[in-house]
């Protein structure tokens, strides 16, 4: 089932990377869902999904989208501007959100965001909100992007350091050009080294730590093993634990 939205705004990060703000009733969704936009090309639909960056409370939708050279939507969606449409599902979907990690004694002090590129999205979602930080001592968003102009919506989390400077750690790292204050590795590997959780001033602990990780499936992987050697356990409903994951593809 599909709507009707109107373009009401456009960001370009880089010449591959884009925001589109889009007016739509989708209801009420959770911080950290996903919708599907779609056209009709010839006569086959596509679709596909997107995060919501927005968080809940808005009278417009926001998503955060590469440009794929060979993508069969994406070329069409980076050159929409104001006033054009775009199909959307009429209801966001998605179990990467915060109501889905354990709660009291099981959810730790501590919420780490593991993303890389456009994963970033469904964070700014959730730290949008006050539940991270009304249910979590300390917030961390660890952000990996291979060039600096990749680092979409940087203003916007620097508000966060600005808004909440004891309970809110950012480590930015940047693999292909250096950046001020940023690491230069991937994420598996600075969980490894040590270097991360240095930037940090956290440690990452099964009895203290809650991780939620979005991105590119070879840093999920990576990550997650880097975790379980550490003892944390992939967080179930039916067995709590402390890594919750959302794969992009």
């Amino acid at each position: 089932m599909w709507i009707e939205g109107k373009v009401i705004e456009r960001q370009d990060w880089s010449d591959k990377l884009f925001s589109l703000k889009i007016k739509v009733d989708i209801g009420d969704f959770i911080a950290g869902q996903f919708i599907k936009l779609s056209q009709l090309i010839g006569d086959k639909r596509i679709g596909r999904a997107y995060s919501l960056v927005n968080p809940p409370g808005t009278d417009y939708i926001e998503v955060l989208a590469v440009a794929v050279d060979d993508g069969q939507l994406s070329p069409n969606l980076q050159v929409l501007a104001a006033g054009d449409v775009i199909d959307v599902a009429t209801k966001a979907t998605g179990f990467m959100t915060l109501d889905e990690l354990p709660k009291d004694d099981k959810k730790g002090e501590h919420l780490w965001f593991l993303a890389t590129g456009t994963a970033v999205g469904p964070f700014i979602s959730m730290m949008a909100t006050d539940e991270p930080w009304n249910n979590y001592q300390q917030v961390v968003l660890v952000y990996g992007v291979r060039e600096v102009g990749d680092l979409a919506y940087l203003p916007q989390i620097r508000a966060f350091e600005a808004k909440y400077p004891q309970q809110f750690k950012l480590v930015l790292s940047v693999t292909r050009e250096p950046f001020e204050g940023a690491l230069s590795c991937r994420i598996p590997d600075g969980l490894n080294n040590g270097d991360i959780e240095a930037k940090a001033g956290i440690k990452l602990s099964a009895k203290d730590s809650q991780v939620m990780i979005c991105g590119n499936p070879g840093m999920i992987t990576d990550a997650q093993d880097c975790l379980k050697e550490r003892g944390l356990t992939k967080n179930l409903r039916r067995a709590p634990g402390q890594i919750t994951v959302e794969k992009y593809w």
